[in-house]
């Protein structure tokens, strides 16, 4: 099976399955997970960071990020786009009595400036305090540039506002920039790193930043139910992902870059854009639904319709005959 839904498909390899099978193992709520706590030292010292803490889940190390940032009636800035605002439930209000001010991105994928400026509340009872900014990168498959990073963080410096990344696939970014992960990571108060994207693990996430934040992470993992007993199995996964599967998400990158080529060739189709690992295509809709039958009789999944646009996403289980395979019977439906 050709599965070009998501990053998020990825089957743990043998070597990670067997790593987990072996790893040293105690109980993570007290502390006591050798694995676990390996992990989280492992990436604190990758990224920068004083401390880092393991999650099951990217949506739950955002909202524990948000939550260790905000207080009830504070609010956040974040794209209209971006997964903290749009996939994850609405936690940050639901939860966390976070109220979020989403804002239109550009087509890089950032937030302007100037807008960003313009959302800041003044400091007056009939407005919800603003608090943080929330960024996410990659986006829409998009890299931030560094040099828009660096004056979002000046202008919170400046305001005095937290900033936070949803870095689900800042690993990509960080690839995809030839940079070092701490680079990438440095101007943000807290980052989210998830583990079961391209990296091919098949569970975690982790919150990184300074041992005050982490401490109160802790505490709202506990209460949003992520406190895991033995997780050290999970951790192994995610420690070899590091190991294995991260200088190796340039070959993803590459290989969405030559599935957009092969097809810009098909006229009915028209490639909106391709970064990192995603390329995002226009289907007719009349061709939708049929399309999707055509590549599943033939061993392709795809997605027909996201947010507006289908999603193709390269990973770790797709070759460069896997991506020849699809446009094949891409091409195949169309005629071309």
């Amino acid at each position: 099976m050709i599965n070009l839904r998501s990053d998020t498909v990825t089957q743990p390899s043998k070597g990670m399955r067997a790593a987990m099978a072996a790893a040293d193992v105690g109980d993570d709520v007290f502390g006591e997970d050798p694995t676990v706590n390996r992990l989280q030292s492992h990436l604190a010292e990758l990224t920068g960071k004083e401390d880092a803490l393991f999650f099951p889940s990217g949506t739950q190390s955002n909202l524990a990020a948000l939550m260790s940032h905000c207080q009830r009636g504070d609010e956040y800035l974040v794209g209209q786009q971006a997964h903290t605002y749009r996939y994850e439930g609405g936690g940050a209000a639901v939860l966390g009595s976070i109220q979020p001010q989403p804002l239109e991105h550009a087509a890089d994928g950032s937030i302007p400036i100037d807008a960003l400026r313009a959302a800041i509340k003044p400091v007056d009872p009939h407005y919800a305090r603003t608090r943080l900014v929330a960024l996410e990168n990659t986006i829409g498959g998009k890299v931030l540039s560094m040099d828009y990073v660096k004056q979002a963080a000046d202008l919170a410096s400046e305001i005095g506002l937290a900033f936070h990344l949803d870095g689900a696939r800042v690993c990509n970014a960080a690839v995809a920039l030839q940079t070092p992960l701490a680079y990438v990571c440095q101007p943000f108060d807290s980052v989210s790193i998830c583990f079961s994207k391209g990296l091919g693990a098949p569970v975690g996430s982790a919150l990184v930043g300074s041992r005050d934040l982490i401490a109160q992470a802790r505490r709202w993992r506990k209460m949003l139910g992520g406190g895991m007993r033995q997780a050290g199995m999970l951790a192994a996964a995610c420690l070899y992902a590091l190991e294995h599967n991260y200088e190796r998400l340039a070959e993803d990158h590459e290989n969405a870059a030559w599935l957009a080529n092969e097809l810009r060739q098909i006229e009915q189709l028209q490639v909106l854009s391709q970064h990192t690992n995603m390329v995002f295509v226009t289907v007719p809709a009349t061709h939708v639904k049929p399309l999707e039958a055509h590549l599943a009789q033939r061993g392709v999944v795809f997605r027909g319709a996201y947010g507006g646009a289908t999603r193709l996403v390269t990973h770790l289980d797709i070759t460069r005959e896997d991506l020849a395979t699809a446009a094949k019977a891409i091409r195949s439906y169309f005629g071309a």
